[in-house]
């Protein structure tokens, strides 16, 4: 026998709440998540080259690190010489 009842109507609802009028936001949360999709569940824009902003990874965490490496060996390098 299949249930008639619509999986939405069972899902868990936003915790967002109106800032105008109070009154909680009523659309289902997304699963893993507190809010809805108009709320932020899985917002925010991709990581590295898969963000439309991306130019040329000359400012990445993963360069800025290796700089800081390369700087570092070099201060070694210069304490060991005469």
């Amino acid at each position: 026998m299949e249930s008639s009842v619509n999986p939405m109507h069972l899902a868990a609802r936003c915790t967002a709440r109106s800032k105008r009028s109070g009154q909680p936001c009523r659309a289902p949360a997304v699963r893993g998540y507190r809010v809805c999709r108009m709320h932020g569940a899985g917002g925010g824009a991709p990581v590295g080259k898969a963000n439309g902003n991306y130019r040329h990874g000359g400012r990445t965490n993963e360069l800025t690190q290796t700089l800081r490496l390369c700087r570092a060996l070099g201060r070694i390098a210069r304490e060991i010489e005469p």
